[in-house]
């Protein structure tokens, strides 16, 4: 087992963590499927307009993207021009599992050494590819390329997105059933398992199972945000960045698709999201699919007063679009965050018993309790005291102060040469600044000038 030694990081101690229960939605009369998400922009439809799909039939596929499809999750008729950017499902039927779930020591179908690109083209038919990223940029990554190495994160500490071990509880044999399957798509190239560093009977039950797995490598890191992110462990496992051997990353529920996909031969139509944030009532993780009305989500789990719903995490999640009607594919969980409408009225003379912040100035650093997290700035932004909250916290190692300062001239070649090119997005650099400076956005679009002005013939020589 490899222990990462690691820096920075911090965990937002923020009021509206779900927790381990889970609660299955019922089904809706209407889906409403996005047919644009982070990643994806599923424009070449496959349907017509009033035709009956089955579960996981393609209703669009997404062509710059291998073809990732957008798959039916019931039963249904198709309108595409009922809710504009969706493609929407009338009377969906109840789903059917129509194939068995093996025991957990009966052994897998075997398909031979030669069509492991029959698999590969099955993990994207039925929805598995997905789940996967490029530890570098974060895209999709082409499911016939060799990677050189495989990251499997069984954790993920943003809050308040869903949790890996909600998502592996009583799941441990499809888990590994799906290690299994995805060892089978390389030739030596290791897999690297990244466990929380804690004792809980999950992780010990884990390390036990992967023991005498070949080429499977058991990372420990801390529980500590952002110790998750592909790009960060990809660097501290000294995986070098090439883009004709990429690394791959998947997380616990990813692993879980696969399974479904290979073992079962089934869509992966159903996802286990978070409903987080000092915003909800009852914070909790839900079963839902793609597709569900988000109306109907929140209907009657929010706190009085007005919310910003994000797409994600706290800390790395987009407002939700008001036009955006239901769940879409990629979503790991919704936070709802009160909005802060009313300025406070002298705000600098309180104690800040209730103030949420990574600086030792105001009483709540000695409540060891979460703290309500909201929208409001509490004050207006102000430039850059060089308090070093940014570097303290950094997980990559880099000065966001020093960066801003330069980016503040304009000073590219500056921005570039204190490696800018580093930050992986986690957004803590933003968080902790009091000065209320959006250090992460400036840093990755410092990134993407970078490439567009600077290094533009390199990319299209």
């Amino acid at each position: 087992m490899k222990t990462l030694s690691v820096r920075g990081g911090y965990n937002v101690a923020v009021a509206g963590r779900p927790g381990s229960d889970v609660e299955v939605l019922p089904e809706p009369a209407v889906l409403y499927l996005p047919l644009c998400t982070r990643r994806f922009a599923f424009t070449e439809l496959r349907v017509n307009d009033g035709q009956r799909v089955r579960p996981g039939d393609a209703i669009a596929v997404d062509p710059k993207n291998y073809g990732v499809p957008l798959l039916a999750p019931r039963a249904g008729t198709v309108r595409l021009n009922a809710a504009s950017g969706h493609a929407v499902i009338e009377d969906p039927e109840p789903a059917a599992d129509y194939a068995r779930d093996p025991g957990p020591d009966e052994p897998r179908p075997e398909q031979g050494s030669g069509e492991s690109c029959e698999k590969q083209r099955q993990l994207l038919a039925l929805g598995a590819w997905q789940y996967f990223t490029d530890a570098r940029t974060s895209r999709l990554p082409d499911p016939f390329a060799t990677p050189q190495a495989i990251i499997v994160s069984t954790i993920q500490l943003e809050p308040f997105v869903s949790r890996g071990d909600v998502q592996l509880r009583d799941r441990l044999a499809e888990f590994v059933r799906g290690l299994k399957h995805i060892q089978s798509l390389l030739e030596h190239q290791p897999i690297h398992v990244v466990l929380p560093r804690v004792k809980s009977r999950l992780a010990l039950d884990l390390r036990e199972r992967l023991a005498g797995f070949p080429h499977v490598n058991i990372v420990s890191v801390p529980l500590r945000y952002p110790f998750d992110n592909p790009r960060l462990l990809a660097r501290h496992l000294k995986l070098r960045p090439n883009p004709d051997q990429p690394v791959w990353a998947v997380n616990a529920a990813g692993v879980l698709a696969v399974d479904r996909s290979l073992t079962r031969q089934l869509p992966c139509i159903e996802r286990l999201i978070s409903l987080g944030g000092p915003g909800v009532r009852e914070p909790r993780h839900l079963k839902a699919i793609p597709g569900y009305p988000i109306d109907m989500i929140l209907a009657g789990r929010l706190n009085d007063g007005t919310v910003r719903v994000l797409n994600g995490g706290g800390l790395t999640g987009n407002a939700l679009p008001p036009e955006q009607l239901g769940l879409d594919v990629e979503c790991a969980g919704l936070t709802v965050l009160p909005e802060q409408a009313e300025r406070e009225f002298l705000a600098f003379m309180r104690r800040g018993f209730d103030r949420l912040s990574y600086s030792k100035a105001f009483m709540s650093c000695v409540l060891p309790i979460a703290l309500l997290h909201h929208t409001g700035l509490r004050g207006e932004p102000r430039p850059c005291v060089a308090c070093g909250y940014c570097e303290e916290v950094c997980p990559a190692g880099i000065m966001p102060h020093l960066i801003h300062k330069y980016l503040y001239r304009d000073g590219l070649e500056e921005a570039e040469a204190a490696r800018v090119d580093l930050c992986i997005g986690c957004g803590l650099c933003s968080f902790v600044c009091p000065s209320k400076i959006e250090l992460c956005r400036q840093m990755l679009e410092a990134q993407q000038r970078i490439a567009r002005e600077l290094h533009a013939e390199e990319a299209n020589p």
